[in-house]
């Protein structure tokens, strides 16, 4: 029968999407220790989660008024401690549940983030993923040493190049190269080790890896673009994809369009789990969820949305008047996550305002929340997986770790007793326990770019 998919979202500070979550009366603040993440990642795991991950951005988003005095007053995601590391003292304190973490293509390379991830993937025994990004603006730029943010498809252009390195050094040891055979004195077999030559547009690549296979065989791929060079590179690497379908009707269509994508470059789709975002609010009635949702709403502050969408647009909110209309001219320029931008576009029907932005995007504010009683938010979790609008969830807490702890309490029983969802892992790797075989070295080469 097939089960649900979840996913646990998580930053650095509050390891929620809400740059208000510190704020909440209940949630943590030693985000600097490993404690707190341990503690979140021993409730997901008492939760049968597959896989929680990291997701980062390489600079505060003080775009908005260039002021970062702001910003940092308001607490607005201005902590973000390295998601690598923290994901390795998650993974020390658990023992079954996949972490993921993210690393840009656009500002690392590829070697380097080859071996960093395969090394933790031993360290965790075959638990590890990477959410690969392009990043999204000009202050990540500034802060790796460039002047302007690559263009939108270009990073992705040269993310596939980033893929097809990172991916063969991973295929250059075999399995079974390693022998430590001490009375031969042979340590490795030279024919299951391969040297990498790549040379392209962007990248190249010259050497032996140094790491060899891992656990699962290497770490499971994540991706989250949305727009239309996004789902591309999606389709061709992704092995779990994120996404945030805002109605039933837009997630069959969207899902469908993906998986055919999928099927169309000469990959299996059900070997592709999609995972939508998810607010769940929930408690033991439904009276008490909505006053939990009352709580969280009015934690929120103007200055969140507006730091956020600057972020994510790359371009500065505070240049213009709540209800002026951008040009065409200033929409064209917004190169960071552009399919929030043509979403704003589309359901206005016109050239948006800051106003618009904010009302249609909800960034910063929980986006279409889930609230009520434990079966009530389960009937939303079983509508949306039986209709074929997704494979499964990923959870963006309103505060930590009391969202998850929720979550676990009141959801996941109901949808355990409805057979929707795991009572109990089925392996010791996140590859068995998302349902996907062990790569076969090279086989990525296959698919049609």
């Amino acid at each position: 029968m097939r089960q649900m998919v979840m996913v646990g979202f998580l930053q650095a500070q509050n390891c929620t999407t809400l740059a208000s979550a510190w704020r909440h009366p209940a949630a943590r603040t030693d985000f600097t220790t490993a404690a707190y993440y341990q503690h979140i990642g021993r409730v997901l795991e008492e939760g049968r989660f597959q896989l929680a991950f990291f997701d980062d951005r390489l600079a505060m988003p003080d775009i908005y008024g260039g002021n970062p005095a702001e910003v940092v007053a308001n607490g607005v995601r201005v902590v973000k401690i390295d998601p690598v590391a923290t994901m390795m003292a998650m993974g020390f304190g658990t023992s079954r549940l996949g972490i993921g973490s993210t690393a840009s293509t656009t500002y690392y390379e590829p070697f380097d983030v080859a071996r960093r991830f395969q090394t933790v993937d031993h360290m965790i025994g075959g638990r590890a993923a990477w959410n690969v990004v392009t990043s999204v603006n000009d202050a990540e730029a500034h802060n790796m040493g460039r002047e302007v943010h690559m263009g939108h498809d270009l990073r992705y252009d040269r993310a596939d190049e980033f893929m097809e390195i990172v991916l063969g050094s991973w295929d250059g040891w075999e399995d079974g190269a390693i022998l430590c055979d001490k009375e031969t004195g042979l340590f490795a077999d030279p024919d299951k080790v391969h040297r990498l030559e790549y040379e392209g547009r962007f990248l190249r690549s010259a050497g032996t890896f140094t790491v060899p296979r891992s656990p699962q065989g290497h770490p499971v791929i994540i991706q989250a673009g949305s727009s239309g060079r996004g789902k591309r590179f999606a389709a061709r690497w992704a092995e779990t994809v994120f996404v945030a379908y805002h109605s039933l009707a837009e997630g069959q269509r969207q899902y469908a369009a993906f998986k055919t994508s999928v099927a169309q470059l000469g990959r299996d789709p059900d070997l592709v789990t999609v995972n939508t975002i998810a607010y769940p609010v929930v408690a033991e009635t439904r009276a008490e969820a909505e006053d939990k949702m009352a709580l969280i709403d009015g934690l929120y502050r103007e200055v969140d949305g507006l730091s956020l969408l600057s972020e994510a647009l790359n371009f500065d909110f505070k240049t213009k008047a709540m209800d002026d209309a951008f040009s065409d001219e200033e929409l064209a320029g917004m190169s960071g996550m552009q399919a929030m931008r043509d979403r704003v576009m589309q359901e206005t029907g016109r050239n948006p305002t800051v106003r618009d932005f904010l009302n249609v995007t909800r960034r910063g504010r929980p986006r279409e929340a889930i609230v009520g009683s434990g079966k009530e938010v389960a009937d939303w979790f079983e509508e949306w997986f039986t209709a074929r609008a997704c494979d499964g969830f990923v959870i963006a807490g309103t505060h930590m770790p009391g969202s998850f702890e929720d979550f676990v309490k009141f959801v996941v029983p109901e949808l355990q007793r409805r057979g929707l969802y795991q009572t109990e892992y089925k392996g010791a790797t996140l590859r068995e326990n998302l349902g996907l075989p062990r790569p076969v070295p090279g086989a990525w080469r296959s698919v049609r770019a």
